[in-house]
């Protein structure tokens, strides 16, 4: 989940002011001369400076003792190996001795337990690359009666070597059975097609009591002839998907490969962090920038997105606007193959780590790159870019128009709170929303349903501004430090952007600014909560610092940053959304409902509390309130659709237990049609669409004109909506939020132009 940060800049002094009464703890006699991958004087930097800021900065800092260093051993050893398919139950025994040593370890800066475990399972993965080509260069016996269960968590480790090689024998044949009958039934689907269209056209029917029956292999046989296509045997079908597994491994282990010692001790680092709460993380130097990327919605470079193919780093998006799309000459599926800065000579990427190809891609608005990249047709070129600022267009707010009934709503999808901490007049959330309000009036629109599903919060000020933007005037969040005295966070302009009928969408992972925004617009009774049960139930405010400040040589190079929870924040009613969430007021049937993914799921969570309330006026200009929310419950409770979205989150939630899977071709073929059959019965839910049709605005349809890619965004969101039955409720929820007038008047509109028409 993203963090709430930028509060914390503004009181970033008071936390500074205590660190630095230690700096010079951390002006170490650091060994220069060390620069490769292995330095273990910046590893014992690194934890001396996340244990002691977050010591010192943490809302409620865990006790650093043996129950602290069995989590820490839990979660690290866990995260090293979640499939247990690397480590044996000896490399467990041998760890184990540390459980209880590991807060002795980190006080002493000592790397005893890390340096054992990473080299340990460098020699497993190095294995394990032996053991997955021996187990595919052989065809499987799928006639064998045997299972494999995919609980990793309750699975225990192999006893030795012959035990770990069916592990990994039984996982891939498990993997490949899968997609072989996916195979098998879509070969099968095509011949009965062909078999249907050559019956019809070259053969009489079967005379009474003839019977008609073929195998499999007399499908394929009879087919071959009638196919435009070959028909695959058995034989040819399995020694396909084991070559496509064994390209799946291959890249698979050419990601890990590209990981270097560095990237597994921060996985220590966070397994570390992860015991005081699941939102205190270190932040690499990647993850530092990725996270700045995320946060703000833009980057400066080619605006390329980048994947890795073998050795080769291909371009698998280009992105909207961006100096790459706009220059028509790089493509999807392009092959980068040297990279150069201006005049600079060209250096070979090929086999480089995707980090390391993205680092040089990169950089300051105006420079150029120059790029060698083998085309998709095979020639070879070189492409030269100016890098420029690069807007993520997903990451902003964008809105939809759609009539109903005769009166038009907006629908506004705010994916996250984002802002640019750098420059304040950039983008940010707020300022867009209310951009995107002021284009809904204008539009004369008559009701807003604001869409924060799936958002996972982002910056507070932001935050503060939208909540502004349909209320007077009044406390929108409070905000509690450790030791100190609460403060509330205020909206003290008293203009309205809109004072209309307000609906504010949520689910399960709207967390964190969402779940502020979400409440104070609950508490107010602005306006109505329709969404999930309740959303994800992150009630904490999280402080980047960079950890490069307490440093006073730059020898060992970035030292990456900390994120960790300097405090909470509480509702205006007084309650915390910690855990808890805030409760729709209308609940929806979510399919996920009855699966574990909330904070209230999250291993070490902070606990939910509660302080005074604020001072606020509830709303008293939804005259329609009460009677809006009853009749989207009755709506709900009769609607046959939620009622096979209940039905199907209960299938799910029952399926998410059955963990065991034969492995016998037969037998797996006649469980997986079973599960299809039932599955069968909930496909209405994905075929479901409205009538409704949503158009996005005038500004944006002359946009569209000069950049197609948009247009086939929008298109797509728009798609979705007429398929999203949760938006159709919301809608109808503004419906019943309407002034009788209004509602009249529209009404009465549009027989009159229905009368015109019929005339």
């Amino acid at each position: 989940m993203n963090t709430i940060i930028d509060y914390m800049k503004r009181n970033y002094k008071i936390l500074l002011a205590v660190v630095c009464l230690s700096v010079t703890l951390f002006a170490f006699k650091m060994n220069t001369g060390n620069t490769s991958d292995t330095d273990p004087e910046k590893d014992k930097l690194l934890l001396e400076l996340l244990t002691f800021v977050i010591e010192k900065g943490h809302y409620n800092p865990a006790a650093i003792d043996d129950t602290f260093s069995k989590g820490v051993y839990k979660d690290f050893i866990q995260a090293l190996d979640p499939s247990k398919r690397f480590f044996l139950q000896s490399d467990i025994d041998e760890f184990s001795k540390y459980e209880t040593e590991l807060d002795d370890q980190l006080m002493n800066k000592e790397l005893t337990f890390f340096d054992l475990t990473y080299q340990r399972l460098m020699m497993r993965m190095e294995e394990s690359k032996a053991i997955y080509k021996a187990v595919l260069s052989k065809p499987f016996d799928y006639t064998i009666d045997e299972s494999f269960n995919t609980d990793y968590e309750k699975s225990p480790y192999a006893k030795n070597d012959a035990e770990l090689k069916d592990r990994w024998r039984k996982q891939i044949k498990l993997s490949t059975l899968s997609s072989i009958v996916d195979r098998m039934e879509m070969q099968d689907n095509k011949g009965k097609n062909n078999l249907e269209k050559g019956n019809k056209e070259t053969t009489a029917p079967l005379k009474e009591g003839e019977e008609f029956q073929e195998s499999y292999y007399d499908k394929t046989k009879a087919n071959a002839t009638t196919a435009p296509e070959k028909i695959k045997t058995f034989e040819e079908l399995e020694k396909e998907t084991r070559a496509n597994s064994a390209k799946s491994l291959d890249e698979y282990f050419g990601f890990i490969k590209d990981l270097d010692r560095n990237d597994w001790f921060s996985v220590y680092l966070n397994s570390i962090t992860a015991r005081f709460d699941p939102h205190t993380n270190y932040l690499a130097p990647e993850e530092k920038e990725r996270f700045d990327v995320s946060i703000s919605g833009k980057l400066e470079g080619i605006g390329a997105r980048l994947q890795k193919k073998n050795d080769f780093t291909e371009i698998s998006e280009l992105i909207s606007g961006g100096p790459a799309w706009r220059g028509k000459q790089l493509e999807s599926g392009d092959l980068i193959m040297k990279v150069a800065q201006g005049n600079q000579e060209a250096v070979d990427v090929v086999g480089m780590r995707l980090d390391d190809v993205v680092k040089k891609i990169k950089g300051p608005k105006g420079t150029e790159v120059r790029l060698t990249v083998k085309k998709v047709d095979g020639t070879i070129t070189v492409i030269s870019i100016i890098r420029d600022i690069v807007e993520i267009e997903e990451t902003y707010a964008k809105s939809s128009i759609v009539n109903k009934n005769g009166l038009k709503y907006g629908i506004i999808y705010l994916p996250k709170f984002y802002i640019d901490f750098e420059n304040k007049d950039g983008r940010d959330a707020g300022k867009d929303i209310a951009i995107e309000v002021d284009r809904l009036k204008k539009a004369g629109v008559n009701g807003i349903v604001l869409d924060v599903r799936d958002d996972g919060g982002g910056s507070l000020s932001t935050v503060v501004d939208i909540a502004g933007l349909f209320i007077e005037e009044g406390p929108i969040v409070q905000i509690k430090s450790a030791g100190r005295k609460k403060e509330v966070l205020y909206d003290r302009d008293k203009k309205i952007e809109w004072d209309g009928p307000l609906v504010i969408m949520v689910n399960s992972f709207s967390a964190s600014a969402s779940e502020i925004l979400a409440a104070a617009i609950q508490d107010y009774k602005r306006g109505i909560i329709i969404g999930s049960k309740q959303t994800y139930g992150k009630g904490t405010v999280q402080n980047v610092i960079d950890l490069n400040q307490f440093v006073r040589s730059s020898s060992m190079g970035d030292l990456g940053a900390l994120k960790t929870t300097t405090q909470k924040f509480y509702r205006i009613n007084g309650g915390s959304t910690q855990l808890e969430g805030v409760s729709s007021d209308i609940v929806m049937p979510d399919r996920y409902a009855y699966l574990k993914m909330g904070e209230r799921d999250v291993d070490n969570a902070m606990p939910w509390d509660k302080i005074d309330k604020a001072e606020y006026t509830v709303w008293t200009k939804n005259s329609n309130f009460d009677q809006a929310i009853i009749n989207s419950k009755n709506r709900i409770a009769q609607n046959s659709q939620f009622k096979l979205v209940e039905e199907n989150a209960k299938w799910i939630d029952s399926r998410s237990e059955d963990n065991t899977y034969s492995l016998n071709i037969d037998k797996f073929k006649v469980a997986q049609t079973e599960i299809e059959g039932k599955a069968k019965k909930y496909k209405p839910i994905l075929d479901y669409k409205n009538t409704l049709n949503f158009t996005s605005l005038p500004y944006e349809l002359e946009v569209m004109v000069n950049d197609p890619a948009l247009k086939e965004k929008r298109e797509r969101w728009h798609e979705a909506l007429s398929k999203d039955i949760y938006v159709e409720e919301a809608l109808n929820v503004l419906d019943d939020l309407q002034a009788k007038g209004i509602v009249k008047k529209n009404v009465s509109t549009k027989l009159k132009t229905d009368k015109l028409v019929k005339s």
